[in-house]
């Protein structure tokens, strides 16, 4: 898994000489999965993004077919799991959860997502591993569904369209080719930024 995410650029270039229209199916089914299941949340979802992007711009992926897909897999995976955290995520708290974690918790999720759901789901997706939970967490939080998938519409296009296109103007940049692990590794760093903010914040608030 490392290897794959830390050289992902030779590993789908590969793929796309050796199966063609086949890679466009495995490039969906990740995000799809990154995005949709829960025992995902470690799949690459912004250095793959930006790669597939960068790919587009040398000729061996089509940005036209490429961006469409992706954005359709981010929405269906979000949806997914959003249903999956409202149907089974609440038996799972009456079976398993609710002696580990008390009910007001949960009630206290409903309320923050009655109130910041919208840019929690938008602002999640450009967050490693949290954009794999908080669609969960949303449906377990009872959060309206048309709210829901409204912002889960804006926040895949935004998503999608913003790290694709980075890639396919930047990333077959010389400085950018030589360097693309550093940068694959700071891409990463970076988007964990904002979660290790808040965690901080939080030890400080309790202390």
């Amino acid at each position: 898994m490392i290897d794959f995410i830390l050289h992902i650029d030779v590993h789908l270039l590969a793929m796309a000489n050796d199966y063609g229209y086949w890679v466009y199916a495995v490039l969906f089914a990740i995000i799809f999965a990154e995005t949709g299941l829960v025992v995902a949340p470690l799949l690459p979802g912004d250095s793959l993004l930006f790669v597939a992007g960068a790919l587009c711009g040398l000729g061996a992926l089509q940005l036209e077919w490429l961006v469409p897909l992706l954005i359709l897999a981010a929405f269906m995976g979000d949806n997914t799991n959003y249903w999956i955290g409202r149907y089974l995520g609440l038996h799972l708290f009456d079976l398993f959860l609710g002696k580990f974690v008390k009910r007001e918790h949960l009630d206290k999720t409903r309320a923050f997502y009655e109130e910041h759901g919208g840019k929690t789901i938008i602002f999640a997706r450009f967050l490693p591993i949290v954009r794999t939970f908080a669609p969960f967490v949303a449906g377990l939080g009872l959060m309206r569904y048309p709210l829901f998938m409204m912002f889960s519409a804006i926040g895949s296009v935004a998503w999608i369209t913003s790290l694709t296109l980075a890639g396919y103007f930047f990333g077959n940049f010389p400085i950018v080719k030589d360097n693309l692990t550093l940068i694959i590794v700071v891409v990463i760093f970076i988007s964990f930024l904002p979660a290790i903010n808040e965690f901080i914040k939080h030890k400080r608030a309790t202390r």
